[in-house]
């Protein structure tokens, strides 16, 4: 299993709860991945809006790509997973950014694939927002613009969205062929886009079960393409890990004490105009990315056998929030890394 964690752009993951001592600055958001490479997280996801979703859209925000370049210049490890929605970029200028920044960071820049779903801050920031199943065709052709000009020498593509004539892009990124495209999506089209197109797949938090039936979805529709399998399996997963059962449970109460704000602003979009295949409830959307689904709380032991299940059914990465951040993931690394090792090796010895 590999260890992520969601850059704390929002200020936090918690919409009931104002302040999480975990401030939306480049500073934090340096010491935070920093550490972190020392604890061995091997990723960090950088999400992209320009409005707060989480403390709401008036609140501070980091802009993902500026940060990325500036994470890449003061870190040596650590993947930089980034976020970009094709509703708001030109695909050659994205693609010469990406080659860039996988310059600066020798190979460690990787992007997350979104086709959005939040209309008013398209509206607000002059994105170009369309029905759900336009959206993903838009996608397609972003994809293939990036995946053109990282490998040819001359490009030249009539999309019905996109058309370049002979341009060239140099330097290339440091991998090859290009740099790993995650992407997650739940309705049909998505599904058929990221299994086409993606590299990898990641996916709201979700019950064990849900979660092996969708890597084992993704895997027969990945197949059927003909490319070759997946390199990764990721979910989002919101950590609550304390010495005692009860003392998780009571800080599980504590964040779910669903208070109405402006918190809530895109909770309509994010319901209406995603394709989800779980219903959700203001409680679930009261932490980020339905990640209390996966039930990471607990103590470290109770926490490492759930993570063990994840492994079992397929996932390899599992991308944490958790507040505050700083601390929380200390504590996980000092605390669950280590007995999730010493699991695994207690199964494989009885085996």
């Amino acid at each position: 299993m590999k260890y992520g964690f969601w850059l704390p752009i929002f200020g936090g993951w918690l919409r009931n709860v104002q302040d999480e001592q975990m401030p939306a600055t480049f500073d934090y958001a340096k010491k935070v991945v920093q550490a972190a490479e020392e604890w061995g997280y091997d990723t960090t996801l950088l999400a992209e809006l320009y409005l707060n979703d989480i403390k709401g859209p008036g609140e501070d925000v980091l802009e993902a790509w500026t940060t990325a370049a500036a994470l890449a210049a003061v870190t040596s490890k650590i993947e930089l997973m980034t976020a970009i929605r094709p509703g708001f970029h030109n695909p050659a200028t994205t693609a010469k950014m990406a080659a860039n920044i996988d310059q600066i960071s020798n190979g460690r820049f990787t992007l997350n694939v979104v086709s959005a779903w939040w209309a008013e801050e398209a509206r607000q920031y002059g994105g170009v927002f369309t029905e759900h199943d336009e959206r993903y065709a838009r996608t397609e052709e972003f994809i293939d613009v990036l995946k053109g000009l990282w490998t040819e020498g001359s490009f030249t593509y009539d999309g019905s969205y996109y058309q370049l004539k002979d341009t060239k892009l140099s330097p290339k990124p440091v991998q090859r062929p290009n740099p790993i495209l995650y992407a997650g999506g739940e309705s049909e089209q998505g599904k058929t886009t990221i299994a086409q197109k993606c590299d990898a797949y990641v996916m709201h938090g979700g019950t064990v079960d849900e979660i092996r039936a969708k890597i084992a979805d993704m895997k027969e529709r990945r197949k059927r393409t003909g490319h070759t399998p997946f390199s990764r399996f990721g979910m989002a997963a919101y950590v609550i890990c304390r010495d005692t059962e009860e003392e998780a449970q009571a800080e599980l109460a504590r964040i779910t004490d669903v208070k109405e704000s402006d918190a809530y602003a895109g909770y309509d979009d994010f319901t209406s105009k995603s394709q989800l295949e779980q219903q959700i409830k203001l409680q679930d959307y009261s932490v980020s990315n339905r990640g209390l689904r996966p039930e990471l709380i607990g103590t470290p032991e109770m926490i490492a056998k759930r993570i063990l299940e994840y492994e079992e059914a397929g996932l390899d990465l599992v991308l944490l929030q958790c507040s505050p951040q700083y601390e929380e993931m200390e504590r996980f690394a000092r605390d669950v890394m280590p007995v999730v090792e010493q699991l695994r090796k207690q199964t494989k010895e009885t085996i």
